[in-house]
């Protein structure tokens, strides 16, 4: 039996493909692509649910695997592609973050609650 499954994983890394489809260059990237997935899909949620300490820490560790991934040899540029787009949707949380609670999105929220019956009630006389 293990002469078998020897004579397999022969054949399959003899192929450059197979064989890296098959490797951890590969696989590592491709499952860890659901951290950036689901942080472009948070950026159609409301702002007040981000979290600015976990956006920061995520934010740091895609920057540091970022340079990881080109610093392994080889490179692995998925996992580059996979952090760089990390970086940017934590960074874009970062600023719906910083806008909402520092530079006034919450007050211009609240002002347009309030003034948005007042203009529906206006439309309908």
């Amino acid at each position: 039996m293990a002469a078998v499954v020897k004579a397999l994983n022969a054949k399959i890394r003899s192929n450059p493909v197979a064989d890296y489809l098959c490797s951890t260059h590969f696989w590592g990237p491709a499952s860890n692509f659901g951290i950036p997935i689901a942080a472009v899909l948070d950026t159609q949620k409301s702002p007040e649910l981000i979290s600015g300490q976990m956006t920061g820490a995520l934010s740091i560790y895609a920057f540091v695997f970022m340079r990881y991934a080109l610093a392994v040899t080889p490179r692995n540029y998925l996992l580059f592609g996979c952090h760089f787009v990390n970086a940017g949707a934590q960074l874009t949380q970062g600023y719906r973050y910083l806008d909402w609670h520092y530079w006034g999105g919450k007050d211009k929220a609240v002002q347009k609650a309030l003034t948005a019956p007042v203009a529906a009630a206006a439309v309908a006389k």
